[in-house]
């Protein structure tokens, strides 16, 4: 219990770190809080009449799902370049030096992404809400989806921490180039019983689909539905892809940094 203690303990010293380099930085923070506004109304309210929803539905309603799973997927892109900044630097040097917890200053990241990550859900939901996106299933619901998001983006966290340990900041700093097929072969703007045969399977198995098809499901917003099993089963996948991403580079994350050699 002891060593759980200061593991929790280092954890939160190192999130203050981070917070407070993003409050130290406001324009960056105010950026990442306005791209997904933007994506929104351009996506939503210039190609919106243009777009269809397969079974019908508002596009605004199927959009914005699409919209709180892209932003939490972005994400990882700040935390692929500020972890690879940080050992390029010498700071995690310093923390390996100390006598801190080592899963604690990985996992310390973690958390302060996620309180980002709550920032940019809630900021998108307003604008969301706004221009007439709302949720029909209730507000336990919606609460329930929100988590999920929240759980993918935990679980993202720490692919971008192993990978960020793994690569140079240039290399980290063109992570977006990888982020975003991600992000558009998946049903975040489109349905993928729209797309060619072999791109809908693509779309279909994307981790991110499932989270936000389920998203979909628990908001009562179109989109909802599809014959594949992962189509069907949405809501288990959106629980399990995280999991698996968790047990697979938590671990490795941790040996990664013991390991460090720069």
């Amino acid at each position: 219990m002891s060593a759980v203690k200061y593991a929790a303990a280092d954890s939160w010293i190192v999130a203050k770190r981070d917070l407070i380099h993003w409050v130290r930085e406001p324009v960056r923070v105010f950026a990442n809080l306005l791209y997904p506004i933007i994506s929104v109304l351009i996506f939503g309210l210039v190609f919106g009449s243009a777009m269809n929803v397969f079974g019908g539905g508002d596009y605004i309603e199927f959009l914005l799902p699409g919209m709180f799973g892209q932003t939490i997927a972005f994400g990882v892109a700040s935390t692929i370049t500020m972890v690879s900044m940080d050992a390029d630097r010498g700071v995690t040097d310093r923390f390996r030096a100390s006598p801190m917890s080592q899963t604690g200053v990985v996992a310390g990241r973690s958390i302060a992404d996620l309180v980002n990550s709550s920032l940019e859900l809630l900021v998108l939901a307003l604008c969301g809400l706004a221009i007439g996106w709302s949720f029909h299933a209730g507000l336990f619901n919606a609460l329930v989806a929100f988590a999920l998001f929240l759980w993918l983006r935990f679980a993202l966290v720490w692919v971008g921490i192993y990978l960020g340990l793994l690569v140079k900041p240039e290399a980290a700093q063109a992570s977006w180039m990888f982020l975003f097929p991600l992000t558009m072969f998946a049903n975040t703007f489109v349905s993928p019983e729209l797309m060619p045969g072999w791109l809908r399977v693509v779309a279909e198995w994307n981790p991110l689909s499932s989270t936000v098809a389920a998203a979909r499901e628990l908001f009562g917003n179109p989109g909802v539905g599809g014959d594949s099993w992962a189509a069907q089963n949405s809501l288990l996948l959106a629980v399990l892809w995280p999991a698996v991403f968790v047990a697979i580079f938590w671990p490795l994350s941790v040996v990664k940094y013991r390991n460090l050699s720069r």
